[in-house]
């Protein structure tokens, strides 16, 4: 019997007594979400175009057992802003993230975060890891309705073996530790003390890995000279910690019995870096961009109880859809307040649709005028006065632009993507909304004292943003 057969039958037992229809607290399903940091598309081992030099065996059970999503997308080119839709199941451009700075920041506090929904359902939540989503306690992680937190807050980066900067420390809690060990390890050992310790509860698990951010840094001994670059290898053996994560992750679920009834999602945050050596192919671009490479990435899902698994979907789905995922997955309604533009995606790991969005779209505004819109198989993508049309379904690498041949679909896309964009809030650091091809007033001549505070600031601003 599956267990959306069971609450049918449990439903009809409970009209017949006169009972409340209800999902029982221990048939709900465990909810985790992996979500890796910068990891290339080409970046594990499953992935047709992955070069030799990549070995990701738990990553690749995982996906050989599971639903491979082909066409999983996030919301964002860079870590925060697609962190901001993942939890709140919206447009992050709605309450004004556009940037890493901004989500970086903190996102609006009347916005709703995932465990806030699932809570009332019996949920105990954790996140661990990159936070990103704000610097100040009100922001912290135990503020948005998670019950445990084990990571790291502020900048997108961190070091992975230096923990003794108690200005960007390591929580648990609310509490900065002084923390040892591996970074990759140790979040990965506290994933598998919550399973433990919440085995007999419905949970959602959210494991947030900064790897493969940048520093690149991994275990000596686990650093082989394989590529001749010596940032590929590094790579490499950050990604062996990674992957070791996830299998130690998968066994503790199935250990105590848990990984059938487990919606688990495995994903990552936006495209590889050209600054750690990523590969996206056979995507084009990197984290930053527009492009395939930045916002195409990993996407796998795993519920061996309700979906057949050793398949994949093609339906374009996003991060921003885990909101209502979680939610459809635990029998919970869609809320009313706070409008979620994400959907559940069960549909269509299911087979029972093959479109779930219109379209979607990408923005980070302001002076780098960067956007996207996809819809159905065309793909617009612009930057400042460059307009490009890619057929995907023929053109996946992006590599020939349509646009001139294709005028009108260019005038469609263009005017949806801005109707769209007139609903968004402005962004929440006051820059532009839209890029202003003019440039604007032209800039003052600076004296010497200014330069050096510009340059202060353009500092301080790429620390906070972590890339």
């Amino acid at each position: 019997m599956t267990l959306k057969t069971k609450h049918i039958f449990q439903a009809l037992i409970f009209s017949l007594i006169g009972a409340p229809s209800i999902i029982l607290a221990e048939d709900k399903p465990n909810i985790v979400i992996i979500l890796t940091d910068d990891q290339g598309y080409a970046d594990v081992s499953y992935n047709p175009h992955s070069p030799p030099e990549v070995s990701t065996p738990n990553i690749d059970a995982l996906a050989d057992s599971s639903i491979i999503c082909t066409q999983g997308y996030t919301s964002g080119h860079v870590c925060s802003p697609t962190r901001a839709g993942l939890m709140t199941g919206r447009y992050q451009q709605r309450f004004g993230i556009y940037t890493a700075g901004e989500g970086g920041s903190g996102v609006p506090l009347d916005e709703v975060f995932i465990p806030q929904r699932l809570k009332p359902a019996g949920y105990v939540s954790g996140a661990l890891g990159k936070w990103h989503l704000g610097l100040t306690e009100e922001y912290h992680a135990m503020n948005r309705g998670f019950d445990e937190f084990y990571g790291f807050m502020g900048r997108g980066a961190h070091p992975y073996f230096d923990h003794s900067d108690m200005s960007h420390p390591i929580y648990r809690g609310l509490t900065p530790i002084k923390e040892e060990g591996y970074l990759t390890t140790r979040i990965t050992e506290e994933a598998v003390d919550f399973i433990d310790r919440h085995k007999d509860d419905p949970f959602f698990l959210y494991v947030a890995y900064n790897a493969v951010h940048a520093p690149p840094e991994a275990p000596e001994e686990d650093i082989n000279q394989v590529t001749g670059d010596e940032t590929r290898d590094t790579l490499m053996a950050m990604i062996k910690h990674l992957d070791i994560g996830v299998g130690e992750i998968v066994n503790s679920l199935k250990k105590h019995a848990l990984f059938d009834n487990t919606l688990l999602i495995f994903l990552t945050d936006n495209g590889g870096s050209s600054t750690m050596h990523a590969n996206n192919a056979p995507l084009r671009g990197f984290k930053q961009m527009d492009y395939e490479g930045g916002i195409h990435v990993p996407f796998i899902v795993s519920w061996p109880d309700e979906l057949e698994g050793v398949k994949k979907c093609n339906v374009p789905m996003w991060s921003i859809d885990l909101f209502a995922t979680a939610l459809d997955a635990a029998g919970l309604p869609i809320p009313k307040d706070n409008p979620l533009d994400g959907k559940s995606i069960l549909p269509a790991l299911k087979g029972e649709t093959n479109k779930l969005h219109d379209e979607l779209y990408w923005s980070s505004a302001g002076t780098k005028g960067k956007w996207a819109i996809r819809s159905g198989d065309w793909k617009l993508v612009a930057e400042k006065n460059r307009i490009e049309l890619f057929d995907l379904k023929k053109d996946i690498s992006e590599t020939t632009n349509l646009a001139a041949t294709y005028p009108k679909v260019v005038s469609e896309l263009t005017n949806r993507y801005n109707t769209w964009l007139d609903e968004m809030a402005d962004p929440i650091s006051k820059q532009a909304k839209r890029w202003n091809p003019d440039g604007g007033a032209p800039a003052k001549k600076m004296s010497k004292e200014e330069k050096k505070a510009a340059r202060e600031k353009r500092k301080s601003k790429k620390m906070t943003e972590g890339n």
